[in-house]
């Protein structure tokens, strides 16, 4: 099958915080004109609501995300280290997963050209996915990319901190019970470590899903 604008073509992102999944998935999503969808957004949105309101009743979650727009998503102000925290801790309730699973199995099934990032979305949300990456790099480079990017919202937040958010959030994702972080066999390794630059990582990923459907 060629690859067209056409086509039916689903993407699986994957891999650790801060490795450059997101910015991955967005460029290839762009290029490719697929609908983009975060599913550590969408975790990110659960945590805010349930600190918000101070609510821990999977019935309002479910109602939350029933009305969500994915649109006014990226208005909110998501990305605190707090809410960053939380994620992680509720990320280990299978309730709370199932909410967020059947939220992004829905959004594939209504749509034709998709690309998901996350951290179980080759393993879980789309097993059949066309084509799947996983996205990997150091722990001293994620910290970096991380601590750059919180900067700009929090001047007083420390280097070591973030190294220390980041390693616990990765350890935490890897271990977890349900759906934990992994490289499936078929997901292509993208070391963004290893990349020049944005530019280099998105043509590594054009060549690899352009080789397959050429």
């Amino acid at each position: 099958m060629k690859l067209n604008k056409n086509s039916k073509l689903h993407i699986a992102c994957d891999g650790s915080a801060a490795s450059g999944k997101t910015t991955g998935a967005k460029l290839i999503a762009k290029k490719y004109n697929l609908k983009f969808l975060s599913s550590g957004l969408l975790y990110r949105y659960a945590a805010y609501q349930i600190l918000k309101n101070n609510n821990y009743k999977i019935s309002f979650l479910k109602s939350k995300f029933k009305t969500l727009n994915l649109n006014k998503l990226n208005k909110l102000n998501l990305q605190t280290q707090e809410i960053s925290n939380f994620s992680s801790v509720i990320a280990k309730k299978l309730a709370i997963r199932k909410i967020l699973k059947k939220f992004q199995r829905d959004f594939a099934k209504k749509n034709k050209r998709i690309c998901i990032e996350g951290r179980d979305i080759g393993s879980v949300i789309l097993p059949k996915a066309d084509i799947k990456f996983f996205f990997k790099c150091s722990l001293e480079i994620a910290t970096n990319r991380r601590f750059k990017e919180l900067r700009k919202k929090n001047k007083g937040i420390s280097r070591a901190e973030v190294k220390k958010s980041l390693k616990l959030r990765n350890l935490s994702d890897i271990k977890r019970k349900n759906s934990p972080l992994l490289k499936t066999r078929d997901a292509v390794l993208i070391d963004t470590g290893k990349t020049k630059n944005i530019k280099d990582m998105l043509k590594k990923m054009s060549v690899i899903l352009e080789k397959k459907y050429k």
